[in-house]
């Protein structure tokens, strides 16, 4: 028996039309979330125009006032009440939604935004211009106006029209970030564009928040002082120049070492053909590629752009375009992790600059004492000895302090990381480079050769099945069951064999032997989730590389351990060859390098 529903009358509700009013109204709170997002449709319109300059005005974090101007092609003044129209669009015919090349095509921004707020628009194509006003979705008429090139929108008072949205925003500063760092994305997809972003709330001519002039030089010249500018210098100074190319996908963009990571995942920017997105599977693939070398408290620092045939993905998923859709997502995913881990393995032993700058900071001169005293007021040799003595009976027949040195056996003239010189508490290899000092954690570095030769002999000799006496059936959902058989054969590659057991079940028949007895039921869960998460399992063989990461721990030189020189010298030149050498399994430094110019400048010899 069904239970009774208040909110079904007796009598049947007849059907009607919304006016066109309301109809705009709903489908601006799919496209206009907050104030950012029409920052964000605004300045996309303006780089679809063919802006070169794209200035950005806000007031009270976007709730009062957002004005964006910009040099395109303008709007003829024929065409303004068309442009406010829902579903009108300069950008496609609507014959091919897939062969998209531009921000906008919807044609939804400027009518959402004018159902909303109170748009104004002033354009010039042409030899005159023209604005026109739009308010609650009420529309005026075209009027000349007074404008040197290109279109400016200005939109005030947003949500008067539905104030119970305007309880949804938060402070002023919150909204004034978020509008920042939608800014600060387009401005890396444009790198050859200049944007200004300016706080109007004291008035006047307001304060410039954000500027990024247009770049020159080739692509990568351009995008690296682009990011230079948004990501600030010291990531531009520690990434990796990616470019790479896989069935059509083309990645560029630069990846910072791991040794420069940040506690959130604040410092990841990924783009499909030029737009900002905000993908689970290119979000998961970034995790992957740094998962070998970062903790999971770690994030990488990156920028990617992903470029493919419009075909080939799908930007059409959500109104916000934010989310995309790829035909081969494995591809994309494939392409990703393989081009970094390709870019990381290049660096070789390099570890990030700022681990030296976080040590030089660290150190602190000592304040300054009484004036100085000049040679002639100071005491002889003679009397600093016995005074000494004086004050430090039996030094000679006190405990040797943990520090050894060692004969010179090597020039540092062309080693990276120089000579080994000497030994400090058992745990610290001194070794002297043409212009500086190296300091090495013997035990943190040794642990990451360790752990790579471990890895090399996984791959060459492949991973060790240890088939179950009696296979292991785990029941599971059958769409569960579906998803798990789809990726059966890259869990085989690995040593975990599974196959369908009829129904919803799955029969496990072997398992990696490294990983020794393994709870399948729990494994194949946790599999599951993580390609529900992020489209990809690399679960299992994560697990087998945190076991070999252990091996590679207890395998290596201790901490207090007395290196001679020659075992020095052979840990420095075996960091040199081996790849990620400059961080340990953990994501921390191996070895700080400090310039010679550096230590002068600690002891004021500059």
């Amino acid at each position: 028996m069904n239970s009774y529903n208040p909110n079904i009358g007796v009598e049947r509700p007849a059907i009607r039309q919304l006016d066109e009013a309301a109809i705009n109204r709903i489908a601006a709170g799919e496209v206009v979330e907050r104030p950012a997002s029409a920052v964000k449709e605004l300045v996309e319109n303006a780089l679809d125009a063919g802006a070169r300059r794209v200035d950005v005005a806000v007031a009270a974090g976007g709730k009062t006032l957002i004005r964006v101007a910009d040099d395109g092609h303008g709007i003829a003044a024929a065409d303004l009440p068309l442009a406010l129209s829902r579903h009108a669009t300069s950008k496609i015919d609507g014959s091919d939604l897939l062969n998209i090349h531009s921000f906008g095509f919807r044609g939804e921004a400027l009518p959402s935004l004018g159902a909303v707020g109170r748009l104004k628009i002033t354009s010039r194509a042409g030899a005159e211009a023209a604005e026109i006003l739009v308010a609650g979705g009420q529309m005026g008429a075209v009027k000349p106006a007074a404008l040197n090139q290109g279109t400016v929108v200005e939109l005030r008072d947003l949500f008067f029209a539905t104030p119970a949205r305007l309880k949804f925003l938060r402070s002023d500063r919150a909204e004034m970030q978020a509008i920042s760092e939608v800014v600060k994305r387009l401005a890396m997809a444009e790198p050859f564009v200049s944007f200004t972003l300016r706080d109007m709330s004291g008035g006047g001519e307001g304060r410039v928040t954000f500027r990024a002039d247009a770049e020159t030089g080739d692509m990568f010249d351009a995008l690296h002082g682009r990011l230079a500018r948004v990501m600030g210098a010291e990531f531009a100074e520690n990434a990796l120049r990616i470019d790479a190319g896989r069935e059509g996908l083309h990645l560029t963009g630069y990846a910072a070492l791991p040794t420069y990571s940040r506690g959130s995942a604040v410092a990841q920017y990924l783009f499909v053909n030029g737009r900002p997105v905000r993908d689970k599977l290119l979000v998961g693939a970034l995790r992957g590629a740094y998962a070998d070398f970062l903790s999971r408290d770690r994030h990488p620092a990156a920028a990617l752009f992903l470029d493919c045939d419009p075909h080939l993905v799908d930007v059409n998923v959500h109104p916000a375009k934010a989310e995309v859709r790829f035909r081969e997502p494995g591809v994309a995913r494939g392409l990703i992790v393989s081009a970094l881990r390709h870019a990381l393995a290049g660096a070789g032993h390099r570890a990030s600059s700022t681990v030296a700058g976080a040590v030089l900071g660290a150190m602190r001169a000592e304040p300054a004492g009484p004036a100085r005293v000049y040679q002639m007021d100071r005491p002889s040799p003679g009397v600093l000895a016995a005074s000494h003595a004086a004050q430090a009976p039996g030094f000679a027949e006190a405990a040797v302090p943990s520090a050894r040195v060692e004969e010179p056996l090597v020039e540092p003239a062309d080693l990276p990381l120089g000579a080994a010189r000497a030994q400090v508490h058992e745990n610290y290899v001194i070794a002297q480079t043409s212009d500086g000092i190296v300091i090495v954690d013997q035990h943190a570095a040794h642990e990451r050769l360790v752990y790579e030769k471990l890895k090399r002999q996984m791959a060459e000799n492949g991973v060790a099945a240890q088939a179950l006496l009696i296979p292991e059936i785990v029941e599971l959902s059958e769409g569960d069951c579906a998803r798990l058989l789809e990726v059966a054969g890259d869990l085989a590659r690995i040593g975990l064999v599974i196959e369908p057991f009829g129904g919803g079940a799955v029969a496990v028949r072997e398992t990696p032997a490294i990983l020794g007895e393994v709870n399948a039921q729990a494994m194949l869960r946790d599999i599951l989730d993580e390609l529900d998460d992020l489209g990809d399992s690399q679960m299992v063989k994560a697990r087998m590389e945190a076991i070999l990461s252990r091996m590679a721990c207890h395998g290596s030189i201790r901490s207090g351990r007395r290196m001679r020189g020659e075992e020095m010298n052979a840990l420095l030149r075996e960091m040199e060859a081996t790849p990620h050498s400059g961080q340990c399994n953990h994501g921390r430094p191996t070895y700080v390098e400090l310039k010679l110019s550096d230590i002068e400048r600690l002891f004021g010899r500059t």
